[in-house]
């Protein structure tokens, strides 16, 4: 439903995007994570038509880029996007700006209606639709931002720094949103600084300081590692020492009855690890492989980059 190839995009003569390739399938969420300036919203930009590439190409809800003039118009009828800024008008109430927007996208006025009052209804804001925009808080202008960016009931929607902001209350609710959507098959790229939103919500995730870092299935990422812990019924300090003289122990700590294992390679090494911690006489109740988060992969990626 998205893929990327080789995609590159440079501003006088500066690259702000190099050779990305991606691709996200049907129903997937995938969350693209970045510094500031990774360029993230100019893949969105490029993907959405809205700038011409460099280089490379894409392919977005089966319309191809770079897109003709003809093409783009169906693109963007196909997809929805939610920016970082609303981009209401404040005068006017948020129904009448709904109203607006789904005219631009040619909803017959029964069809818009329909779905306006829906949308409004489902997202808690029915008994707000009167009041004029700029009365409204950030968390409500943002829900209407996600109602604007479906309510042609796109297949494909971008989200950019969706809960940029956002008081904890309103970011949660923002998420639940976005899970709904989801929920209902729709692929959606998700642009974000907040990892911990990423590891709730995607399938997919994707590391870029200008190029694709790191992508991949989330659950894929975060299993991988070498570390490794060891619980004991007894004191644990007592086999720290003798399990460092393995050659495959890198860091051996102990915190009360449990022991914290760096190891080469996790899936090898580990049965011998276990092995000699019941040699030295350690009574084992439980070993468990450490997951690695979502933020030392980020953090090793982007440094990796920097370096």
């Amino acid at each position: 439903m998205i893929s990327a190839t080789n995609l590159s995009r440079s501003f006088d003569g500066r690259p702000a995007v190099e050779e990305l390739s991606f691709t996200v399938p049907e129903g997937a969420l995938c969350a693209l994570l970045g510094p500031n300036g990774a360029g993230k919203t100019t893949t969105i930009r490029m993907l959405l038509g809205l700038i011409p590439v460099s280089g490379g190409s894409a392919e977005v809800a089966g319309v191809a880029l770079p897109a003709s003039d003809e093409t783009g118009a169906v693109l963007r009828a196909r997809v929805g996007l939610l920016t970082e800024a609303p981009g209401f008008y404040d005068r006017i109430s948020g129904r009448a700006n709904l109203e607006l927007f789904g005219g631009l996208y040619g909803l017959e006025d029964a069809t818009l209606r329909s779905r306006i009052e829906h949308w409004l209804r489902r997202l808690e804001l029915w008994d707000a639709r009167e009041k004029p925009f700029g009365t409204w808080s950030k968390g409500m202008k943002q829900r209407l931002a996600l109602i604007r960016a479906v309510l042609h009931e796109p297949r494909v929607i971008f989200l950019d720094e969706p809960t940029s902001g956002l008081d904890p209350a309103g970011a949660r609710d923002v998420r639940t949103l976005i899970a709904g959507l989801r929920a209902e098959g729709r692929t959606i790229l998700l642009c974000t600084h907040n990892l911990s939103e990423a590891e709730e919500l995607a399938d997919l995730i994707g590391v870029m300081r200008r190029r694709m870092l790191v992508f991949g299935p989330r659950a894929a990422l975060t299993a991988g590692g070498s570390r490794l812990e060891i619980e004991l019924a007894g004191d644990a300090g007592s086999l720290v020492e003798g399990l460092k003289a393995l050659p495959m122990v890198r860091s051996c700590a102990v915190s009360r009855q449990v022991l914290h294992l760096t190891l080469d390679e996790l899936g090898r090494d580990t049965p011998e690890v276990v092995r000699e911690a019941v040699r030295l006489g350690g009574e084992i109740l439980a070993v468990r492989p450490v997951a690695t988060s979502l933020e030392e992969i980020y953090l090793r990626a982007v440094g990796e980059a920097v370096a």
